[in-house]
């Protein structure tokens, strides 16, 4: 997959794409050229409207070039922006906007999420591509129970087993 995919969904949303009454954004000719949408969470909604207020865009992007309003910002902006600010954030791991859709899909799986629901969110037609995407977090493994703990007590590995069963 190309890792400035889903940086070229974002700088292309229109703001006619975002569908505030259902809580959706329209991601047009996304992943594999599909149409599809994603959920618009309340704080982003929320952040959208301030940012609306203060650019307030004049085309019909979401995000218009500050050089060209009839053209949206360039997926390298969205690239540099985020480096920067990842550089100024002092973590120590590197973060990415593919970094951060790698982190969505795990997020989503922590929480409980249906992975077809996350595959659909991710615009992937293939299970085996979201398979790539989640990673399960060491603090999810040690929160699972063992099975042991559904069983019962284990045996004892110090008492002798009971006799064999004659023949």
């Amino acid at each position: 997959m190309d890792p400035d995919f889903a940086s070229s969904e974002a700088v292309s949303l229109r703001i006619s794409d975002v569908d505030s009454q259902r809580m959706l954004l329209r991601v047009e000719h996304g992943k594999g050229a599909k149409d599809r949408y994603t959920m618009l969470a309340p704080a982003l909604l929320s952040f959208l409207r301030a940012y609306f207020r203060i650019v307030h865009p004049a085309g019909p992007w979401l995000f218009p070039s500050p050089w060209n309003h009839q053209n949206h910002i360039s997926v390298g902006a969205v690239q540099t922006a985020c480096r920067e600010a990842w550089q100024r954030s002092g973590l120590g791991k590197r973060v990415s906007p593919h970094v951060l859709r790698h982190s969505f899909a795990t997020h989503m799986l922590e929480r409980g999420v249906d992975t077809r629901v996350i595959q659909a969110l991710l615009g992937h037609s293939r299970m085996d591509t979201t398979a790539r995407y989640i990673a399960v977090s060491p603090a999810t493994v040690s929160a699972t129970a063992s099975r042991w703990i559904s069983c019962g007590s284990p045996p004892s590995l110090n008492r002798p087993s009971a006799a064999p069963a004659k023949r």
